[in-house]
């Protein structure tokens, strides 16, 4: 099986990045890729240059670094672009404390409202009420207070805060594909 279709999670990737001698946690790159194929098509290209200049290298340091950084990428845009609902953010997982959990989540918010913001008001004006207020929800994800406390009530508000973002990616997707399935070939990663 080749690595491009293994599946990623956040341990894999943040493995990845220590390999190329970054300490950040994926979750930033993770929002910003999800939004950048929903906002403009992230190419396989453009995001492995994105994940080089994020870890200050000039290239992955090997084939399989490659492989890996374009599955992740390949695995995002089936989830967004699958009919079940059934994408997740790439975040850190129960092995984590909910401090560090809550702080992935910013993380991801941040980079996800990162390349929205850079994409300016015009593709806003074409949003249904529902995304945008979803949006504007984000942004207060992005600043919120990640210090939490271990307990079960702040663990089922990250769970629904957690929802709210995955459910305003899809819908971003969604909504900046409308009525287009998959429509990317899998082997080569080129749009037909």
């Amino acid at each position: 099986m080749s690595l491009i279709n293994e599946r990623q999670d956040f341990s894999t990737i943040a493995d990845l990045f220590l390999l190329h001698g970054s300490m950040q946690s994926p979750a930033f790159l993770d929002g910003r890729l999800c939004a950048g194929l929903a906002m403009q098509d992230l190419s396989a290209e453009a995001w492995l240059e994105e994940v080089c200049l994020a870890l200050g290298v000039e290239q992955p340091r090997d084939e399989p670094s490659a492989e890996r950084f374009l599955g992740w990428r390949r695995q995002t845009l089936d989830a967004l672009a699958a009919s079940e609902l059934g994408f997740e953010p790439l975040l850190p997982d129960d092995l984590f404390s909910l401090a560090e959990r809550a702080q992935g989540l910013k993380e991801w918010t941040l980079g996800f409202m990162e390349v929205i913001q850079d994409a300016g008001d015009a593709p806003r004006k074409a949003w249904s009420p529902a995304l945008r207020e979803a949006v504007e929800d984000l942004e207060g994800i992005a600043a919120m207070e990640t210090d939490l406390e271990e307990s079960a009530e702040n663990e089922g508000d990250l769970f629904a805060l957690t929802e709210h973002v995955r459910m305003a990616a899809m819908l971003l997707y969604t909504e900046q594909h409308p009525g287009r399935p998959q429509v990317e070939n899998a082997e080569s990663g080129t749009r037909h």
